[in-house]
């Protein structure tokens, strides 16, 4: 087989299992491996991302942190879970141009906009089970809401926030065609009515911001529209969806996650001010959670999950100790700040900004949603966001090329 044919492998394999993320969790850890099996056996040219010093220093504060909390069985799925982080070199080392990683884009569009429709399938029958047992669709729907193809509605409304920010940079910066442009359109309103649908307010708020970057660079008048819709949504209330945007800051005693959110932040303070360097240690947050409820807190606590803290920043100071949370911010911001200058140095019009915009705006979309969920937590979301930061430095080395 010849050098380029034998390159097709690993990019196909790799490929695959970025689009797989929003299908099946198995089918893209096995893809993955066969992807990294696949660039060994070919030999081929690793394209390590700089980013690799601060996640050296993560992965060493999660191993000291683990062996010092004295419970390294419990600890050890986060070691395993660094696996997962193998995807940002294996799409680096797979993919050479954005030409190729542009399919990979049309695939994420078409799973997306299938596990959007299958959510939307969901949002009907439960509609209709309330409508039928006269319920209250707001208190049976909320803590019972559409997941796609995944078992979370977290996981499923963190997928469709990076489709549809990706569908975004293609339909606004991207050549297409009027076809291939009328398609995307049309899958990201699926994906949109789907996101809507799931009433994750957290991702409401990041997949607004994500979307106002790239609408600024787009045509920054219809930044206007974001109000206009919200408010339209808020006085409309279809299927009480207004409702969930009022109990961000008006919630429904419990029902709604503000109180549980709020406590889950306090404790983990209390676990920072604990253990500082440390934390508690990987998968210590939720069994000893009650052991750091702040002074004066009522029993029992507000219900919802403790198993994590519901903020990626206090929750990994928390577990690992606040230099391994820096170092995870750093090595996110640090790739940020590459894709950012990539873009600045990038000619007009050239290929690689579509994709340079839609890695900035997910990777806004990822830190904004960070402060209300631990969203890197869930291996499906790491995943497939693993996939676009590799494919965004895709474009810086493109942009770099160019350069020379």
């Amino acid at each position: 087989m010849d050098p380029f044919r034998r390159g097709l492998v690993p990019m196909y394999l790799a490929g695959a299992a970025a689009i797989s993320t929003v299908v099946s969790i198995a089918a893209f850890e096995i893809l993955m491996g066969a992807a990294l099996v696949a660039l060994i056996a070919t030999r081929a040219e690793w394209n390590v991302p700089r980013i690799w010093l601060p996640f050296s220093i993560f992965v060493l504060g999660t191993i000291v942190s683990l062996l010092a909390s004295g419970h390294a069985r419990q600890g050890f799925p986060q070691v395993k879970k660094f696996y997962v982080y193998l995807m940002v070199v294996i799409v680096t080392a797979s993919f050479r141009t954005v030409a190729q990683i542009r399919w990979v884009a049309f695939g994420w569009t078409l799973a997306a906009s299938l596990s959007a429709a299958w959510a939307l399938n969901q949002f009907y029958n439960k509609y209709q089970d309330a409508k039928d047992e006269h319920k209250d669709f707001y208190l049976a729907y909320v803590g019972d809401r559409i997941t796609g193809f995944m078992s979370h509605w977290m996981t499923f409304s963190g997928q469709m926030m990076i489709a549809l920010l990706i569908i975004g940079a293609l339909v606004f910066f991207a050549k297409e065609t009027r076809w291939t442009i009328a398609w995307l359109i049309c899958a990201g309103a699926v994906i949109k009515f789907a996101l809507l649908a799931a009433e994750t307010r957290s991702v409401w708020l990041a997949t607004a911001i994500g979307g106002a970057y790239l609408i600024w660079f787009w045509k920054r008048w219809a930044l206007l529209a974001i109000p206009v819709l919200v408010a339209i949504v808020v006085l409309v209330n279809p299927f009480e969806i207004g409702d969930r945007v009022v109990s961000a800051v008006s919630p429904h005693g419990t029902l709604d996650s503000n109180a549980h959110r709020a406590i889950c932040r306090a404790i983990g303070w209390e676990m920072i001010k604990a253990h500082p360097l440390l934390g508690v240690g990987p998968e210590q947050v939720g069994p000893q959670h009650l052991a750091y409820l702040p002074p004066g807190t009522r029993l029992p606590l507000p219900p919802g999950y403790y198993g994590h803290l519901h903020n990626m920043y206090i929750h990994y100071a928390a577990e690992r100790g606040v230099p391994a949370m820096l170092a995870l911010v750093w090595m996110l911001v640090w790739a940020l700040a590459d894709f950012i200058g990539a873009l600045r140095h990038s000619a007009t019009g050239s290929k690689e900004r579509w994709l340079l915009h839609a890695a900035i705006a997910v990777m806004i979309g990822v830190l904004i949603g960070g402060y209300e969920e631990l969203n890197l937590g869930d291996s499906e979301v790491l995943g497939m966001f693993l996939a676009v930061v590799g494919c965004g430095y895709v474009a810086v080395y493109e942009v770099n090329k160019c350069r020379v």
